[in-house]
């Protein structure tokens, strides 16, 4: 079986954690992955480490693909991270709405993903393959699923390759989510995001901010499990394996993982999958 595979990072903040991002790269490296993606920050607060690593990935001969946000930035200061992607071979982009630093009022001269799009479309024309994010159970601050759907439509139509979804643990979202898309007549790929699970107290947590449902009956066997590190390791690995199993047996074209920076469960979850990656594709 070969399966669209990505796999994203976040940008250190010490240089201890740039060399163990490395290490775990060069782990993850042999699942021979579409691309490795690197997160940027809220109103372009990496934007240098972001842009560092990236070019360091597409040194190694993978190819990189950098988060671009548009909130609390400015059509200059995109047009120019624009130029400095295609100067290094940088093919793809994860086009954010994101989200504005705490103390910083002002939105920027483009609010919305679907704006960065167009203005991705308008300065460089067919040059980078633009992704996007989605929800299947919908964003936070939506009103309601209907606007959020419309939200997603929108920015599907202003020029997008794919989209690359929320993590979640329910498949039937997932599916639902692309049944939807799809009656509206967008055909884009729509490739479901997977969170391994490592720490659930602290995933329980984000999730409740970010408003990723955990299933009930999940929440209780992993809250069963207390202090037992090793017991929630496996309950997690299974729980996210069949969430993959089932997910690409329902016709998912790939797989977008959220690694935290971290290698073990992702080959572990792979090597139980057994699953054929396509080879890499070095960077032009």
């Amino acid at each position: 079986m070969n399966i669209e595979l990505s796999i994203e990072f976040f940008p250190p903040q010490t240089a201890e954690g740039l060399v163990k991002l490395k290490n775990e790269r060069l782990k993850l490296a042999v699942l021979k992955p579409d691309f490795f993606s690197v997160t940027y920050g809220a109103g372009g607060s990496t934007r240098g480490r972001t842009f560092a690593i990236v070019k360091e990935i597409a040194a190694e001969g993978f190819d990189a693909v950098p988060h671009l946000s548009c909130v609390g930035s400015t059509r200059v200061g995109i047009r120019e991270m624009l130029g400095e992607f295609k100067a290094i071979g940088v093919r793809r982009i994860v086009a954010l709405r994101g989200d504005l630093p705490s103390g910083m009022a002002e939105a920027g001269e483009l609010r919305y993903a679907n704006e960065l799009v167009e203005f991705i479309r308008a300065e460089t024309g067919n040059v980078f393959q633009v992704i996007v994010a989605a929800y299947p159970e919908w964003h936070p601050q939506a009103k309601s699923p209907e606007v959020d759907l419309n939200n997603f439509v929108r920015k599907a139509k202003a020029g997008v390759n794919a989209a690359i979804t929320q993590y979640f643990y329910n498949a039937d979202a997932y599916f639902h989510f692309v049944e939807r898309v799809r009656s509206t007549g967008v055909e884009i790929p729509i490739i479901p995001g997977i969170m391994p699970i490592a720490n659930f107290y602290k995933l329980a947590r984000f999730s409740d901010a970010c408003g990723t449902d955990i299933p009930r009956w999940i929440r209780r066997q992993f809250e069963s499990y207390g202090d037992d590190v090793e017991s929630i390791r496996a309950f997690g690995l299974e729980i996210v394996t069949r969430l993959c199993e089932r997910l690409l047996q329902g016709g998912a074209p790939g797989l977008h993982f959220y690694s935290m920076n971290q290698a073990s469960l992702i080959l572990e979850i792979q090597q139980r999958l057994n699953l054929r990656m396509k080879p890499v594709t070095p960077a032009q």
